[in-house]
């Protein structure tokens, strides 16, 4: 580290400053491409919302010996009429085989069409002992309803994240800071949702944890970000805005990558060990989780501070020009 002097201060600058602010095109590249991505896996894939979010019934029994879940599917959706998923686990209290049955119906889920279901079932898989664990009945209007209160959840948190950036770095950027940190956060959680969508994963209640969770982690690097960047702009006065940005963005590399290959690293353990284990659930929370966490590194240091540059930048530029 070479040593800088100025008025008031010693500032420790890097040996070698990275170029981040000339990284546009490589920004723009990956949004596009995240973009592609997504409206092909959308297109190809298709976006499955979980019945939690759009109404339905949600039937588990417990069973006994070897059950075949295409057939348990195929006698249930000549009862109901509509498509129907069929997943096999095991109880977590008693170790003992279940077999969880969801389908979307607008009759809902009475008493006797539950019973007229179960019947079905118990003479078409007499060998099996089925007997009924659980069952649980959403209304579509109440899942609509649901999905709404997580959607504004999560742009309520947007829009205190640009408030509180905007006052806490009113010196420096204020509102077009927090509106690019902002930014940022939409890739990270675009990304997210995207390994959502082409992992075939469910849209529930696991992806608004992980959207809330993106948002507290990205926000964090990103603070971190411009406020190296306040600390060394009392620092280095006369240093142009680009030249802060490339120095705080390579001061805080090393910080930012060891952080994240810790956390990354967590969530790739707990995506082995679930994928070893077969508590498939836990999926679509740790693989969209460990893809917005590696979007969100890169975000913090490439995507908030470069946009927020160009941003300033044009908005000098066309000061200059008014005058």
């Amino acid at each position: 580290m070479s040593k800088k002097k100025t008025q008031e201060e010693v500032v420790l600058t890097p040996k070698k400053v990275y170029n981040f602010c000339s990284k546009k095109k490589l920004i723009l590249g990956v949004v596009i491409a995240v973009l592609v991505v997504f409206i092909a896996g959308a297109v190809i894939r298709g976006i499955h919302l979980a019945i939690e979010f759009k109404g339905g019934t949600l039937i588990t029994y417990t069973y006994q010996g070897e059950i075949n879940t295409n057939d348990v599917a195929s006698a249930v959706k000549d009862i109901v009429g509509s498509t129907v998923t069929v997943r096999t686990g095991e109880s977590l209290d008693s170790g003992g085989k279940q077999i969880t049955i969801s389908f979307t119906s607008d009759q809902g889920l009475t008493v006797d069409r539950q019973t007229e279901l179960t019947t079905a079932l118990r003479e078409k898989f007499a060998e099996n002992d089925l007997e009924i664990y659980d069952s649980n009945d959403v209304n579509p209007a109440s899942g609509r309803e649901f999905l709404l209160k997580c959607l504004i959840a999560v742009i309520f948190a947007a829009f205190v994240v640009i408030i509180y950036i905007a006052i806490r770095f009113k010196n420096i950027g204020g509102w077009s800071a927090g509106v690019c940190s902002i930014f940022a956060l939409c890739l990270d959680l675009l990304v997210a949702f995207t390994a959502t969508v082409v992992c075939k994963f469910n849209i529930d209640s696991n992806i608004v944890a992980v959207f809330l969770t993106i948002l507290g982690y990205s926000i964090n690097n990103t603070i971190v970000i411009y406020d190296r960047i306040r600390e060394n702009r009392k620092l280095m006065p006369k240093a142009s805005l680009n030249e802060l940005i490339n120095v705080s963005c390579t001061q805080s590399l090393t910080r930012s990558i060891r952080t994240s290959i810790t956390t990354i690293g967590t969530m790739l353990v707990v995506t082995i060990v679930v994928m070893v284990t077969g508590y498939d659930s836990l999926l679509s929370f740790s693989v969209p989780l460990m893809m917005g966490l590696i979007s969100g590194t890169f975000s913090s240091l490439f995507v908030a501070p470069v946009t927020w540059s160009w941003w300033m930048n044009k908005r000098e530029a066309k000061g200059k020009k008014s005058k």
